[in-house]
Formats: structure tokens, C-alpha cells, sequence
């Protein structure tokens, strides 16, 4: 019991470094999902360039993966581009463009999604700046530019172990303390 709570803490440990150090990056939340089920998913992008705002991202779905519908992202305009239409409709791609978000915030749109089974789902984001410059976040887990990644899994209960259970809910707790500490930093008050 003492060896399993010790690895515990340990890979408490690790899940909140690997957090902090991922909310640097263009991510899509939640990272685990289950396979086949509409839910909300969260792009977030963050703004770190010195004096430069971002004005555009772009998000291009993996196949595999659906859009459903979005969620209201006021001062940005949306455009999706699409193969079918009506019920046949898949989005392949969406721009969110014409707002602007400063150094140290984050651009963040959210939309019901869902995966056709279980794997990972990997992202490309395109993030245009107010000077012009752009970053890809396209690139593999190790590079300074990763894609976003979404891990789809048949099922939460079958087979997870305490430890995994254990990590999750830590790595839970430090993207929240993470939001607060940007909120915290850029000014915001939670309330």
C-alpha cells in the first residue's frame, strides 16, 4: 500500500510538471475522451509573443473526428470549411478570425465534438499574430510546437489503475492551478 501511494505521489508529481509545462502550448482539452460520445471539447491557444496579439486560429480536424456544433466566442467570426452538406456534412477545418488576444492570454473556442473510436486524434493549429507572424502547432510531443493531441479510449473504468485514476485527478487539479495563476497574472479576478 506504502510502495502504491509513494508511486502515486510520484506520478502526481510528474503529471503536474508535464501540466505546467503544457499549458505553454496550443492544446485541446479534455486530453482523454471516450470513444464515440459527443462532448465539449476546448482549443486553447496561447498568446506568448511580446507585443503581438493573436488574431486568427485555425484548427484542422483529424480524420476520424467530428464537429458537431460551437459554442459562442464572442469578438472572433468563425469559417468552417466543409466536405458534404446537410447530414452529410463533416468539418474538416475552422478559422476564428477579427479578435485579438494580448501576451500572457490565451485564444480559447469550444465545440461538441466526438471521435468515430478509440486512438489518438492529432490537431493542427495555425496562429497568426497581429504583426504577421505565425506559429504551427503541428509538430511532434518533443518539438516547441506540438500538436494539440486527444486520446480517445473505449472506456474510463475497464482496466485503469488507482495510479492512473491518481494522475488524472492531479493533472486536473494543476490545469486548474494553472488557469488561476494565468488569471492571476494577467489582472482577472475569478469572480
Amino acid at each position: 500500500m506504502k510502495r502504491a501511494l509513494g508511486l502515486g505521489v510520484i506520478a502526481g508529481l510528474a503529471a503536474l510538471t508535464s501540466t505546467a509545462s503544457a499549458l505553454a502550448h496550443a492544446h485541446v482539452s479534455p486530453p482523454v475522451a471516450l470513444a464515440k460520445e459527443g462532448q465539449v471539447f476546448t482549443l486553447a491557444v496561447p498568446t506568448e509573443k511580446e507585443n503581438a496579439a493573436t488574431t486568427t486560429v485555425e484548427l484542422t480536424a483529424p480524420k476520424g473526428f467530428s464537429i458537431e456544433s460551437f459554442f459562442p466566442a464572442p469578438g472572433w467570426k468563425r469559417a468552417v470549411q466543409q466536405t458534404g452538406s446537410g447530414e452529410e456534412a463533416h468539418i474538416t477545418k475552422v478559422t476564428w478570425s477579427g479578435g485579438s488576444v494580448p501576451t500572457q492570454e490565451d485564444a480559447s473556442f469550444s465545440f461538441l465534438g466526438s471521435t468515430s473510436g478509440s486512438g489518438d486524434y492529432t490537431f493542427d493549429v495555425r496562429q497568426t499574430y497581429s504583426d504577421g507572424s505565425v506559429v504551427e502547432w503541428s509538430g511532434p510531443e518533443s518539438s516547441d510546437s506540438p500538436a494539440p493531441v486527444v486520446k480517445a479510449v473505449s472506456s474510463f473504468a475497464g482496466g485503469t489503475s488507482t495510479l492512473t485514476w491518481v494522475a488524472l485527478v492531479l493533472a486536473a487539479v494543476g490545469v486548474v492551478l494553472g488557469a488561476i495563476a494565468v488569471l492571476a497574472r494577467s489582472g482577472r479576478t475569478l469572480a
